[in-house]
């Protein structure tokens, strides 16, 4: 079994936008295809994507360098290897790319091929991909959180954290849980409809509506998860995605018409999770914010998990430095923060083995593409 031909195409994602699709054929017959996602907010310290920058295609957001990349540099170097060894194939990558934040040939073309070429090895001996990658410790589905309602930079609305999310912590099967998800979601919909706010949707299909502040829109999903059936606190807890680098500037984060310092971030923190049920709070400090992290771990770690995203970016170098430091006490795993498979599922060792949990990502520019929920399973992430 080797890799015969590794071709590329620019495709559309959930935005609108171009990214990379990359396809993989093995000498066997054995065709697979990866598409790439990419985010709204992103961190300053992740790899970075490869786009045309000609505004008179796509608003300057187009791929063609991307994909002519794959095409004609990294195609021919891969054909004849065997895509069973993806450490060496990622690693070829990285050599190509040859700088620090994959810029050259851009994070968008090697995460393609890589996964591309994991599916191609996982299609070619007959197995799912998750069990491909995650071998027998491949059995734990994870417990989903849906995104439900959406501020910051998902939505044009003055809401700021970025994600309100459920997660449906009391069903009994993942399917269950999905149902769970969507039946509150539509009764939040009801809920908005009844009060006269807007039921637009932002970036990641959550409803947008502009409320004056968060403990607004936790007590309007409080209600949708009432009227639902449910009982908050045992059947449904939340978690958000605050991306508090988005709010942080000059010293000072910006939330709910305040600005306010690390440590005032911290009490007001300490302040939600005694009035709601939370299980998870992503990004509620600015990404290089390395004392109020250490600060907000120490008083709230063990009542919440404190999800580095920004912080972090899916890296080993950043994610060591917390680890030392004592920052978060969990790792987002985004595969298209890093650029690679290998590299992906190196990060997420080092967090397993280091006492951090790690929840599984999208990006709010998705594709059609699961990879990451046979990611997540493969991993026990979640």
């Amino acid at each position: 079994m080797c890799i015969e031909e590794v071709g590329a195409r620019e495709i559309l994602d959930s935005r609108g936008n171009p990214t990379v699709e990359v396809e993989v054929a093995l000498d066997d017959g054995t065709l697979a295809r990866a598409a790439v996602p990419s985010g709204a907010s992103t961190g300053e310290h992740e790899a970075v994507e490869l786009r045309d920058g000609d505004p008179r295609r796509y608003g300057g957001k187009g791929v063609e360098r991307a994909v002519a990349g794959v095409v004609d540099k990294i195609g021919p170097e891969l054909v004849g290897m065997d895509p069973v060894d993806q450490r060496l194939v990622d690693q070829r990558l990285v050599d190509l790319d040859g700088t620090p934040d994959k810029s050259r040939l851009g994070a968008n073309a090697l995460l393609g091929v890589s996964l591309a070429v994991a599916k191609a090895a996982a299609e070619s001996l007959g197995l799912e991909l998750y069990r491909y990658l995650g071998g027998p410790n491949a059995h734990v589905l994870p417990v989903p959180m849906m995104n439900i309602l959406n501020g910051g930079a998902h939505a044009d609305t003055s809401v700021d954290v970025q994600e309100f999310m459920i997660a449906p912590v009391g069903a009994e099967s993942f399917r269950e849980a999905l149902r769970w998800g969507a039946e509150i979601y539509h009764s939040l919909n009801a809920v908005l409809k009844a009060k006269g706010l807007a039921t637009g949707l932002g970036d990641e299909g959550g409803f947008a509506p502009d409320l004056p502040s968060t403990r607004d829109a936790l007590d309007l999903i409080g209600v949708a998860v009432s009227d639902a059936g449910y009982q908050l606190g045992t059947d449904v807890l939340l978690a958000l995605d605050v991306a508090a680098t988005e709010l942080y500037s000059g010293g000072r984060y910006r939330f709910d018409s305040q600005g306010r310092t690390s440590d005032e971030m911290i009490t007001l923190y300490g302040k939600l999770l005694d009035d709601y049920p939370f299980c998870s709070i992503e990004d509620p400090l600015a990404e290089d914010d390395w004392d109020g992290w250490v600060a907000l771990t120490e008083a709230l770690g063990s009542r919440v998990q404190l999800v580095g995203d920004d912080l972090f970016v899916t890296n080993t170098e950043r994610l060591e430095e917390g680890i030392a430091r004592g920052a978060a006490n969990a790792l987002l795993v985004k595969v298209n923060q890093i650029g690679t498979l290998s590299e992906t599922l190196d990060a997420v060792t080092l967090a397993q083995t280091s006492g951090y949990r790690c929840m599984m990502s999208h990006r709010s520019g998705e594709t059609e593409d699961t990879t990451i929920a046979d990611l997540a399973v493969a991993t026990g992430c979640g």
